[in-house]
């Protein structure tokens, strides 16, 4: 059986992205991200906020540093990584973190609500639309039509 580690997170910013550098020169964009779930306890609603680290590299993470900020609604894909190391006091530390592929900025529903805008769609138009199929996308920019909070499916 095939192995999968694919995660998708919708939520918001919880500081502005920091950007360092790979001793190859490679750009890593980490942020904090705030996934907030709403349920039912009985005849009250709860909320539950859940707080994962994000880690971007290269070209993704130079468009996210320009285009998100703190409070910055995003949908990322990516996969689940576990890392441990000895801190300075020699103390073993670990955590969890999402390398995120693919980071889609969400348009807040204040704002409209009517466009996602991510640096693998502008990749997409900058090289001349989108591979494959020839004629069908959906707008007149040659990709598909922007996303809205509907389409995603959770």
């Amino acid at each position: 059986m095939a192995q999968m580690n694919q995660v998708y997170l919708r939520g918001n910013l919880t500081r502005d992205p920091e950007k360092r550098f790979l001793p190859s020169g490679t750009s890593v964009v980490n942020f904090g991200l705030a996934v907030n779930r709403r349920y039912r306890s009985g005849e009250d609603w709860k909320e539950d906020t859940c707080f994962v680290d994000i880690v971007v590299f290269g070209r993704q993470g130079d468009w996210t540093m320009e285009n998100c900020k703190k409070g910055s609604p995003v949908l990322v894909e990516g996969r689940l990584s576990f890392n441990s190391w000895e801190a300075k006091d020699g103390t073993k530390r670990s955590k969890h973190e999402i390398v995120a592929f693919n980071v889609h900025f969400l348009a807040r529903r204040d704002e409209g609500g009517q466009g996602v805008g991510d640096y693998a769609a502008q990749e997409r138009q900058s090289s001349g639309g989108w591979s494959g199929s020839g004629s069908g996308g959906g707008s007149d920019q040659g990709g598909p039509p922007p996303m809205t909070d509907d389409d995603i499916p959770f």
